[in-house]
């Protein structure tokens, strides 16, 4: 077969069956962004330094670009290395985690409420959950039967997440200011909202462990 022909053969087959793109990578990429977002919220939380709000909202625009630009691949994929929906529902997880990272800091903008201590450790376990993720979907493509270590400690952090948010209620109501008691009572939803996301990417995580491994 010449050169000319072998060409003519892989355009055919490319056309046929198209590359797959390495959703892993993809996937590993998108965590590593939303790390960022959560990076940058733990730092407003611990600073309150509205500087950082505001490149907390310039990276929300930069994750939503690699959330569409993965959306576009899967529903052009001919075909992907794990099922569909398990790649569908890690991405709109990932994006969950970051849509809930910026609504809270603009509410605690809009609202005028400043970062308190439980706000503060509530992010710093968003922040261990999400760093749990990022190293977990990084293995997939080499050592996925590991990953189900990084999809119970993110699973852990949100339980943490969600055990401080039920001190904190108790706490934020036993005053009488109940205008800053609603909220921040607003404020702590949110986080847990991005802890609950971050465990349901958790357990996409682990099916996909189990269906590959």
């Amino acid at each position: 077969m010449t050169a000319a022909s072998k060409t003519m053969l892989a355009i055919i087959l490319d056309r046929v069956f198209p590359k797959m793109p390495d959703f892993f990578h993809m996937l590993t990429e998108q965590n590593i962004h939303v790390a960022h977002t959560v990076n940058l919220l733990v730092d407003y939380m611990e600073k309150g330094d509205p500087a950082v709000a505001e490149a907390l909202k310039r990276n929300v625009h930069e994750a939503d670009l690699i959330k569409v630009r993965n959306l576009h691949e899967l529903n052009e994929a001919f075909s992907t290395p794990i099922d569909r929906e398990d790649i569908y529902r890690a991405i709109m997880s990932l994006d969950d985690i970051v849509m809930y990272c910026k609504t809270t800091v603009h509410e605690m903008d809009v609202l005028g409420v400043t970062p308190d201590s439980f706000m503060r450790d509530i992010s710093r376990h968003i922040k261990e959950g999400v760093d749990a993720l990022a190293n977990g979907f990084a293995k997939l493509g080499s050592t996925p039967a590991t990953a189900s270590l990084d999809a119970d400690a993110a699973r852990k952090a949100e339980r943490h997440a969600e055990k401080l948010y039920r001190v904190a209620l108790p706490t934020l109501f036993e005053g009488t200011d109940y205008i800053n008691m609603f909220k921040r009572r607003e404020i702590y939803r949110h986080l847990t909202n991005a802890a609950e996301h971050m465990a349901q990417c958790a357990n996409t995580l682990h099916d996909i462990v189990v269906k590959i491994s």
